[in-house]
C-alpha cells in the first residue's frame, strides 16, 4: 500500500515539473507538498516494517527460551545426580586412601563402593539449542542484558570449566582402569583378588588424587545455580 502512494506522488512530482502554465512558485509549493508526503510514506512503511520484524525477533526470542527453560530443566536434574555419584567417588575413593598400612579393606565395603568405584560421570549438556540459536546469530535479539549475559556466561564460561573438570578426573579414573585391567585375577568362580590391588601403594596413590572432587562439586553447585537464575528470569519474562 505504502509503495503505491510513494509510486503515485513520484508521477505527481514528474507532472508538477512537466506543467508550464503554472508559475514557479506555485510549482515549487506542489513540489514540496508531494515530497512531504513520499517522505512521511516512506517513515511509516519504514516503521512498520521495522515493528513487524521486531516482533518475528522476538517471537523467536521466546521459542528460544522457552524451549532453553526445558532444557535446563533436565540438565539440572542429570546435574544433581552427577553430583550426588561425585560426593560418592569421593567417599569411596577416600576410604581406600585412608587404610592404613597392611590394614585389609573389607569386602563388603568395596562392594558398597563399587558402583563408584568402577564407573565414570560427566555432563553431557542439552546445548544444541543453544548452539543453533547462537549460529543463526539470533543471540543478540534478547533484549534483558542481564539473561543474555547469564546464557552466554553459562555457555562459555559454566560449562566448559565443569566439563573440563569432569574430563582430568576420568583421565585419572582410567588410569586406575588401566591398573585394574592388568592386576586383577579371579581367585575363585566368585571372587578375585580386588582387596589386595586396592590395598597396593599404586592403588592407594591412585585413590588418593581421586579423592579430590571438592573442585568439582564446585563447579556443578555453580552451573546449576547459574541454570536456575537463569530460569528465573525466564519465568519472570514471560509469567509462567
Amino acid at each position: 500500500m505504502a509503495e503505491q502512494e510513494i509510486a503515485k506522488h513520484t508521477k505527481n512530482i514528474f507532472k508538477i515539473i512537466a506543467q508550464k502554465e503554472q508559475g514557479f512558485w506555485h510549482k515549487l509549493k506542489d513540489f514540496l507538498v508531494e515530497i512531504i508526503i513520499i517522505v512521511f510514506a516512506v517513515t511509516i512503511s519504514i516503521w512498520f516494517e521495522n515493528r513487524s520484524e521486531h516482533r518475528h525477533q522476538q517471537d523467536d526470542v521466546k521459542v528460544f527460551l522457552l524451549g532453553l527453560q526445558k532444557d535446563l530443566t533436565a540438565d539440572i536434574a542429570e546435574m544433581q545426580q552427577d553430583r550426588y555419584s561425585y560426593k560418592m567417588q569421593k567417599a569411596a575413593f577416600m576410604y581406600i586412601d585412608h587404610a592404613k598400612l597392611g590394614e585389609t579393606l573389607k569386602r563388603d565395603s568395596v562392594v558398597y563402593y563399587s558402583n563408584w568405584i568402577y564407573n565414570t560421570t560427566a555432563l553431557n549438556p542439552n546445548n544444541g539449542r543453544f548452539e543453533g540459536f547462537k549460529s543463526s546469530g539470533k543471540l543478540g535479539f534478547i533484549e534483558n542484558d542481564s539473561l543474555q549475559n547469564d546464557i552466554l556466561d553459562l555457555y562459555q564460561e559454566n560449562i566448559p570449566s565443569l566439563l573440563s573438570s569432569t574430563s582430568n578426573y576420568v583421565n585419572h579414573k582410567n588410569i586406575l582402569f588401566s591398573y585394574l585391567q592388568k592386576t586383577l585375577r579371579r581367585t575363585t568362580d566368585s571372587t578375585s583378588n580386588i582387596l589386595e590391588v586396592l590395598n597396593t601403594e599404586e592403588a592407594h596413590n591412585i585413590s588418593m588424587v581421586l579423592s579430590f572432587t571438592d573442585e568439582i562439586t564446585a563447579r556443578y553447585d555453580a552451573t546449576i545455580n547459574k541454570m536456575k537464575k537463569i530460569i528465573a528470569e525466564i519465568k519472570k519474562e514471560y509469567d509462567n
